[in-house]
Formats: C-alpha cells, structure tokens, sequence
C-alpha cells in the first residue's frame, strides 16, 4: 500500500462513514443498551452504519487485513495489518446532540498503532497522526498538530469522560490528579485526546477503556510529541487505564500521584 494509496483509503472510510452516520444525528434514533440491566452502555444505529461501511470497504480493498471493530468484534485479528474501528466514540454526546463525539479509525502493524484518525463529521474536522507527525484538516485549513508545553500539573488543564468511570481506589487517584490540576473538564470522550494534540488540553486520564477506544488516538498523540500510557506507565494498547498528556513532565507527575506519591 502506497502512502498515496493509504492516505486517499483512509479519507475515504472518514468520509463514506461519516455520511453513513450522520442522518442519524440530532435525530430521533435507536437506542440499545449493550449491558441487558447493567450499567447503562448505549449504542445506536449509527454506530452500526458506520462501522458497517467501513468493514465493508476494508474487506473489499483489503480482504487479508483484519479487523476490530466495536460493534461487530474481531476477524483476522493475528494478521500484520489490522484494522481498529470506533464508529461512534462518544455514544452519550451524540444521543444528546452534542458534537463531542467521533469516529476512531487505527491501524496497527504488528500489533503496534501505526496510523489514527479522528473524523468528526459535523464539525467536518480530521485529526490524524502516525507516531511521527500529526495534522489537522478542518473549517479552519490545515496545520500541524503540536503538543503544548506544561511543566506542572498546576498549569495543566486535565479531562476525563466522566468521574463515574472511576470506583474505588481508582477513583481516590484520580481525585488526587484532579485537586492538583488547574482546570479540570469532563464529557469529551476522543475530543479531549485529540486537544491534546491541537494544544489545548494538557492530560486526560480514564479507566476502563476499551483498545478500539485508545488505539486510534495513540499515534495522534504520539505524532504531536505527546505521551500515551497506561496507569503504571506501560502499554495502554489493550485499554484499561490509561494516562495521556502533551508534555512528559505532567505525565510522570500524574503517574506518581495515581500511584499514591
């Protein structure tokens, strides 16, 4: 595959998912919960249009790659190319109507992120990276996407989804991150990360996640001159908790205070 050829596939399932999606926005739609009287876990059918489009293309154009997808689970997934897809990361937002939502789209090589997008198809803005540089495509133009300076965790603007994803002890770290930091935001699912690469926000911290949640946005990050770990500063490629930040200074400080220091 080209770097032409990737590039122009790429944009391609951005934009055929994204019109896929979007009727469904600001709408009246279906809604299931996924946890059956759990926890509520909301999914729509967006989220299955959208990641249906997408397989579809990724079989057609490249039928050995694989494939994990959070509606539809996973195929070839020990391939060297495989697919990571988040049709609708954000779920709450979009049943809501707000914006703060997207489409997540990895790939890895070798079990590793190679590439990511973030395409927010309302706001009509494109997030990408590969580990070496980032970009933004967008209303506005393009740029270059660059990680802000923050040497402390008392200039630093922190996000999460929500404090409900935290319990516990997990929840007593958090808090202990959160009274250091400056500002803290919630409810902004992959915009937060993707803040982080634009400059804006400076940590985000969450628990729970999925690999298709965090996959994508890694080399997103990664190309900005961020850094993406999980809470004991290993891989955060399986999901669980995960520590996020433009400037490895507020990084390692998180990282002690989530482990009591």
């Amino acid at each position: 595959m080209s770097l032409i050829d990737f590039s122009g596939f790429v944009n391609d399932l951005a934009t055929h998912s994204g019109k896929a999606i979007l009727p469904f926005f600001r709408t009246t739609l279906a809604i299931h919960d996924k946890a059956h009287g759990g926890a509520f876990d909301p999914v729509t059918e967006a989220d299955r249009a959208g990641e249906s489009t997408m397989r579809h293309l990724i079989r057609r154009h490249f039928p050995s790659h694989g494939i994990v997808g959070e509606e539809f689970g996973s195929e070839n997934e020990d391939a060297e190319l495989v697919w990571v897809l988040d049709p609708v990361d954000g779920t709450r937002a979009f049943m809501a109507g707000l914006p703060l939502w997207g489409t997540l789209i990895g790939l890895t090589r070798a079990g590793k992120p190679a590439f990511g997008m973030m395409h927010q198809p309302f706001t009509g803005e494109r997030f990408s990276g590969d580990g070496r540089a980032a970009r933004y495509v967008g209303p506005g133009g393009e740029r270059t996407l660059r990680a802000r300076s923050c040497a402390t965790l008392a200039e630093a603007t922190l996000s999460a989804t929500s404090p409900r994803m935290f319990e516990g002890e997990r929840l007593a770290a958090f808090e202990r991150v959160e009274k250091a930091a400056r500002l803290t935001r919630f409810g902004c699912d992959c915009y937060a990360y993707c803040m982080i690469a634009a400059g804006h926000v400076d940590l985000v911290i969450e628990d729970g996640l999925k690999p298709y949640d965090i996959v994508p946005l890694i080399p997103i990050i990664e190309g900005a001159g961020g850094v993406v770990t999980s809470w004991d500063g290993g891989d955060p490629t399986k999901g669980g908790g995960v520590v996020a930040a433009g400037d490895p200074r507020v990084h390692e400080q998180a990282l002690t205070l989530l482990a009591g220091g």
